[in-house]
């Protein structure tokens, strides 16, 4: 049986996505942490979990690699604002976690996806799109919009880096970063960043058109092992976005971190 998988698939995109390929009638799996958002996809298989565990992760990597053998395409939704600084059970500071490490954990588990869809960002270009190397979890000066902007960077390597790791594998793995969406925009927000996302969801693109550019990875997905879109514009991988050596450092240092925290 093939499936579909989404996390962040209760809520905002995620949910319109799920809703359309059950529309279809495939098989989908929906991850989010609310039961009650669930409930409204009930042809949907729901599983539990709070993303921002490794241990959660790998928990969810189980149960599909078990019940669900050929995935058609992942498609990695899942995020959460917080401008407070947060720090998982595990140690992880909580928008690396959830936001790049589930991704990496997920990316990497699951058994042969024909595609991974990353919906993500930022922009190449962005100046403020940067790996804080030497401070990953932001223990120093945190900010909200920095943590998902470093997350979103790091989510352009980990495209980088999975390609070249599974070069010659049958999963192709694409970047989309979808633009201003109206969406739900989940997330803890003080007055500032709360007054610009509303003007966000004011003049985002609706949901339904804002999920269209992944439908079409997911569909057909591209022959290159890498490709990133702006949200339908292809992005040339020729850009400081996607350095190779930034993206194996950033490999690294993540299984490094994994590591640590089986230890």
């Amino acid at each position: 049986m093939t499936a579909i998988v989404i996390t962040g698939g209760t809520d905002g995109m995620g949910r319109a996505l799920a809703r359309t390929y059950l529309d279809r009638g495939d098989t989908v799996v929906i991850v989010g942490r609310d039961p009650a958002k669930a409930a409204t996809l009930p042809d949907a298989h729901f599983i539990r979990a709070d993303l921002s565990l490794v241990a959660e992760n790998r928990r969810v990597i189980e149960e599909i690699n078990e019940r669900y053998p050929a995935v058609r395409a992942l498609v990695l939704c899942a995020r959460y604002f917080r401008s407070t600084r947060f720090v998982t059970a595990e140690g992880f500071e909580g928008t690396f976690a959830l936001d790049y490490l589930s991704r990496f954990l997920l990316s990497h588990g699951l058994d042969r996806p024909r595609v991974i869809v990353n919906v993500s960002g930022p922009a190449p270009g962005i100046p403020a799109g940067r790996i804080r190397w030497n401070d990953l979890m932001l223990e120093r000066g945190y900010d909200g919009v920095a943590a998902q902007m470093q997350a979103g960077r790091a989510n352009d390597l980990l495209g980088v880096a999975f390609a070249r790791r599974h070069a010659a594998g049958p999963t192709r793995y694409v970047l989309i970063n979808p633009g201003p969406v109206s969406t739900s925009f989940a997330g803890e927000y003080d007055a500032a960043t709360a007054a610009h996302v509303a003007g966000l969801k004011r003049y985002g693109a609706p949901v339904d058109d804002g999920i269209k550019p992944i439908i079409a990875r997911v569909d057909a997905p591209p022959a290159e092992p890498l490709s990133a879109f702006l949200p339908d514009a292809r992005i040339s991988l020729d850009n400081p976005s996607f350095v190779p050596g930034d993206a194996g450092r950033l490999d690294d240092l993540t299984r490094r971190l994994l590591r640590s925290r089986d230890n």
